[in-house]
C-alpha cells in the first residue's frame, strides 16, 4: 500500500522475454514497497532479475504485466514523453557501462544533465564543480571522459546521476571498478544524500561493501523476492 512513506510501489510485477520459441521469465509476480530516502540493495546470483527489475521500475523497461506507481502515478501508464520528462527531472541512473559521452569533459557530461532538467544557467556549473568535488574528481573536469580510467568514468557517472538531485538513484553495480577506500567514500555519500536530502538509492550490487551502508537488502532468485535483510 503506498503511504507518504512510500515512493516506489510494485505490484505483481512480471517480465517475460521471448527467445526464439522460447518464453523466459525474468520476474515472476514481484510485489515491493520502496521507502523514501533510504539506501536498499537488490542481491543475486546472474540472471536473478536484479537489473530486469531496475528497468521495470525505472521506465527503461515496460514489464509483462503489473504495475509500478511512482509517487502515486503509475509509470506503466506513462505517456513516453511523460516517462523522458520524468527520468530527466526526478531520476537518476549510474551505469555499469557509465553510458557518458566520450568527447565530452567531465563537466559537459554532467552539465548536459543539468540543462536536460532546466537548471537555471547560474547555477549549472556551481553544481556541476560540487559534486566533481564530492566524488574525488574536482581537478578533473577538464577531461574528457575517453581519456578518464574506468573508475574515474564511474566516479563521474555518479556525479552525473546525483547532480540534478533527483528523488530516486538506480545504481547498477556503482562500485564494482572502484578501490574499497573510494567505494567506502562513495557510498557515504549515498548515506548522506540519502539522510539530508532525502534521495533514495537502489542499488544492485555483490560488493560486501554496500552491506556495511544500506537499510535493507532484497535478495532475487529466479525472479522472486526470496528475502529481505533489515541492517
Amino acid at each position: 500500500m503506498m503511504t507518504d512513506e512510500t515512493i516506489i510501489e510494485i505490484k505483481g510485477l512480471t517480465r517475460t522475454y521471448r527467445v526464439g520459441n522460447r518464453e523466459i521469465p525474468a520476474l515472476q509476480g514481484v510485489d515491493l514497497s520502496i521507502p523514501k530516502g533510504k539506501l536498499i540493495a537488490l542481491r543475486g546470483r546472474s540472471g536473478s532479475g536484479k537489473t530486469t527489475l531496475l528497468n521495470c521500475m525505472s521506465g527503461l523497461d515496460l514489464p509483462t504485466s503489473g504495475d509500478v506507481v511512482f509517487d502515486g502515478n503509475s509509470v506503466t501508464e506513462m505517456s513516453e514523453r511523460s516517462l523522458v520528462e520524468l527520468r530527466r527531472r526526478r531520476l537518476g541512473f549510474i551505469f555499469q557501462s557509465h553510458a557518458l559521452l566520450p568527447t565530452y569533459s567531465a563537466a559537459e557530461n554532467i552539465d548536459l544533465m543539468l540543462r536536460l532538467a532546466d537548471w537555471p544557467v547560474n547555477q549549472r556549473k556551481p553544481r556541476t564543480q560540487e559534486v566533481l568535488a564530492q566524488v574525488g574528481m574536482g581537478s578533473w573536469h577538464d577531461h574528457r571522459a575517453f581519456e578518464l580510467s574506468g573508475g574515474q568514468q564511474q566516479r563521474v557517472s555518479i556525479a552525473r546521476a546525483i547532480a540534478c538531485k533527483p528523488d530516486v538513484i538506480f545504481a547498477d553495480e556503482p562500485t564494482g571498478e572502484l578501490d574499497v577506500a573510494t567505494s567506502e567514500r562513495v557510498l557515504q555519500l549515498f548515506r548522506a544524500l540519502a539522510q539530508q536530502e532525502g534521495m533514495t538509492f537502489l542499488i544492485v550490487t555483490h560488493d560486501p561493501l554496500v552491506d556495511d551502508f544500506v537499510d535493507v537488502t532484497y535478495h532475487l532468485v529466479d525472479g522472486r523476492i526470496a528475502e529481505k535483510a533489515i541492517a
